[in-house]
């Protein structure tokens, strides 16, 4: 009788049989028990060799308890290198990438090593050995060997493997960079101005300048770029420390065609297969082109996380960790792109390219709690550096998972030790406009001093200069004081105002930027890496705060302040289910989709456009006092003349995600000839400051709705941040309606 290991069904006589014979490897195995080798059982058994994650178990791949686990890993160990290379996982335009830039002698040397051997060498060889195998090395391998090492383990790797920023060190041992993120909840300039000095007053901001934007509009991304532009050179930093506006990456190409020079480094998020990359609106082919165009001082910044592949529907029942490497993978190809770049410019052959693991930013559906978070970030940060990354990481969290403040603390201690590059670094550890926690400015002067690391010597230099750290590195005279940066900064410009009266503008100015919710740290608390008592006791305020609009749900009388409101639900079972099972946020209720073909019926083809709100992730920002109604009103009436035509319904969405506004679209809109909208309104990012609630606008041709799954994020865009305390509701609903106008 048949019976099931691995998720795979095996054929067996007796239960002896299923285990593995000595010495006997993946293969073997699957062609013993099983008859053949198919894609899904060889995913499935890798699935099993990895450390549990939440991710994995709902893609159904992780094993089912540790014997499982431990008999999956060691097939695996028994599994050699060119066996790996033989059986891709993948047949896509990515894999023909990443094949091409193996280093073919290098892997003939290793080809006939086992997956338990090359563990046993990464673990004992010095990091000359290492270097000279790793470019032999396919993503596939460099995944599977991670699969089988410990924690400590892999803290022992990362310690070994050192990968330099060309002209830096960013990335070498001894030293802890920072990638200062500025961001707004409204992209003012004067929030991220003040962010970067303040951040600067701890010594801290050595590797990036970087700016998720709220707004992808050009104009505005430009703005944002100046920005960081301007604190650059205001202090003769231009070849110490790039800037960059997190906006995809043709916008930001867009851009530098408009405007040159306003840009330096080039950022987007890169995913591990053909079909995730399109969810980014990026192929292989763009990004090489992209590369291509990379030939000055800096090059490219690339963002990547685990769980990003199957939350976007593209996991293809192909674990976490490989999906991640395949990432790396492609981030390699693309920094030797950015080489040939600079050499046909005729310039040295240093391509400055790095990585950022945003390790913890999907939720609790990829892993929920501190020892997975801190198990993926070794995992990520080894596979980088196999692949010869500068990678650094982003030790994060989002507010509905089971980590704390406290616990992203102890997640640092146990991931420094294998040396990231750089870690990421805001005025406290809640970011003011994505809403997640992460690693703030006092966490690097905390981690800085545990660890003996210093920050990239042009910009110590710089810090040393104007006082805020001394001669050996440590806090100075002006330290933790962003006013003196101001200063600074003013007597650049040729400010020749007396210093009372620049500190008078300061204070004020900080005032302002502390109004509109963005936290600006001054001092410290009883050590030099304590935030100051009342900040911290603000924090603490937000993320309790955050933890209460998490679980929020609409009242039961939410419609009845709505004209035409049509209520309908998702196939979320409860609160915690939409939680913990985000996909179930995503699909209709058999009601609702029933109740949508009504009213399809009832408009007869009478508008092109629908709006639907959804509780989302933050119900509280849909039932704010005097919020949500001013964005309807203004959006309603900036639509009532044009070729939208708004629908008079209102759609409510309980339990609803983004992408349960396209399947409203596809029922809605299925069949018809012109171009349609959805406007979905959905309550967004608890852990700001702010209650705010994000409109998602999508348009497509009526033929493309008709086609199920056609519409997904690539084809989306969204206005974030709007609330009466960031972006207010009427400016939304304007840049809501100008959108939909530069659509027609």
């Amino acid at each position: 009788m048949a019976e099931t290991l691995f998720g795979v069904e095996i054929a067996a006589p007796d239960t002896l049989a299923r285990h593995p014979l000595p010495g006997e490897d993946l293969f073997g195995w699957l062609t013993r028990t099983t008859g053949t080798v198919s894609h899904e059982s060889y995913a499935q058994i890798l699935g099993a060799a990895n450390a549990y994650k939440e991710g994995d178990a709902a893609i159904g791949v992780a094993a089912a308890d540790d014997e499982t686990r431990e008999m999956a890993r060691g097939l695996l160990s028994a599994t050699t290198l060119g066996a790996i290379d033989a059986h891709p996982l993948f047949d896509d335009r990515l894999s023909q990438l990443l094949e091409s830039t193996i280093d073919v002698h290098a892997r003939d040397r290793t080809s006939r090593w086992t997956l338990g051997a090359l563990k046993q060498f990464l673990v004992s060889a010095g990091a000359a050995a290492i270097g000279a195998i790793m470019p032999g090395l396919s993503s596939e391998v460099i995944a599977c060997v991670v699969k089988l090492l410990s924690n400590d383990e892999l803290v022992s790797i990362g310690a070994t493997i050192f990968n330099i920023l060309p002209g830096s060190r960013i990335g070498a041992d001894g030293y802890l960079g920072a990638r200062l993120q500025p961001n707004s909840p409204t992209d003012h300039p004067d929030d991220i101005r003040w962010q970067v000095f303040c951040g600067w007053s701890y010594g801290v901001g050595d590797v990036l300048l970087g700016t998720n934007p709220v707004s992808s509009d050009p104009a505005s991304v430009l703005r944002v770029e100046r920005t960081l532009q301007d604190c650059i050179r205001t202090f003769g930093l231009e070849q110490a420390l790039p800037h960059c506006v997190l906006s995809h990456i043709d916008v930001q190409a867009a851009i530098e065609q408009q405007a040159p020079g306003s840009t330096a480094l080039w950022f987007q998020s890169i995913a591990g297969s053909d079909d995730a990359n399109q969810t980014f609106d990026v192929t292989v082919e763009k990004m090489l082109a992209h590369a291509d165009a990379r030939s000055g001082r800096f090059g490219l910044y690339m963002e990547t996380g685990q769980g990003a592949d199957f939350t976007n529907g593209h996991g293809r029942g192909v674990d976490m960790v490989m999906h991640e490497a395949r990432k790396y993978g492609f981030a390699r190809a693309l920094t030797a792109r950015v080489a040939q770049a600079q050499e046909h410019a005729g310039h040295a052959h240093a391509p400055w390219l790095i990585v950022n693991d945003v390790a913890g930013f999907i939720g609790p559906e990829v892993f929920r709690t501190r020892e997975q978070l801190m198990r993926c970030c070794l995992e990520d940060l080894v596979m980088g550096k196999l692949h010869g990354l500068t990678i650094g990481l982003d030790v994060c969290a989002t507010l509905h998972m089971d980590i704390s403040l406290d616990d992203l603390d102890w997640c640092l201690q146990q991931v420094m030790p294998a040396a990231p590059a750089y870690l990421m670094a805001l005025p406290t550890k809640i970011d003011p406009m994505l809403g997640y926690l992460t690693t703030g400015f006092h966490d690097h002067v905390r981690l800085r001093a545990d660890f003996a690391a210093a920050v990239n010597p042009p910009m110590q230099a710089f810090f040393q200069a104007i006082g805020v750290l001394d001669g050996s590195g440590k806090p100075g005279n002006h330290f933790g004081d962003p006013v003196h940066v101001y200063i600074q900064y003013q007597r650049r410009r040729g400010d020749a105002r007396t210093d009372d009266a620049l500190r008078e503008e300061a204070q004020s100015q900080i005032a302002q930027v502390r109004a509109r919710g963005v936290f600006i740290s001054e001092g410290h608390g009883a050590r030099a890496d304590d935030l100051a008592e009342a900040t911290d006791h603000a924090v603490r305020m937000i993320y309790d705060d955050a933890k209460l609009a998490f679980w929020a749900t609409l009242p039961l009388t939410f419609a009845d302040g709505l004209p035409d409101a049509i209520v309908i639900e998702t196939r979320s079972s409860s609160r915690e289910d939409y939680i913990l099972h985000p996909t179930t946020g995503e699909a209709l209720s058999t009601h609702a989709t029933e109740r949508v073909a009504q009213l399809r019926a009832a408009q007869e083809g009478r508008y092109n456009a629908q709006l639907v709100l959804s509780d989302g992730l933050n119900a509280l920002a849909l039932t704010e006092p005097s919020q949500l109604a001013p964005f309807l009103d203004v959006l309603r009436a900036s639509l009532a003349s044009g070729p939208w035509r708004l629908a008079p319904e209102t759609v409510v969405v309980t339990s609803g995600r983004v992408r349960a506004g396209y399947r409203i679209g596809e029922t809605l809109f299925e069949g018809r000839r012109d171009r349609c909208a959805i406007v979905h309104v959905v309550g967004e990012r608890p852990g700001t400051g702010h209650h705010t609630f994000s409109a998602y606008v999508t348009v497509a041709e009526g033929a493309v709705w008709s086609e199920a799954g056609r519409v997904d994020h690539d084809t989306t865009k969204v206005v974030s941040g709007i609330a009466l305390t960031a972006t207010v509701p009427e400016a939304g609903a304007g840049q809501v309606a100008r959108l939909l106008e530069a659509w027609w």
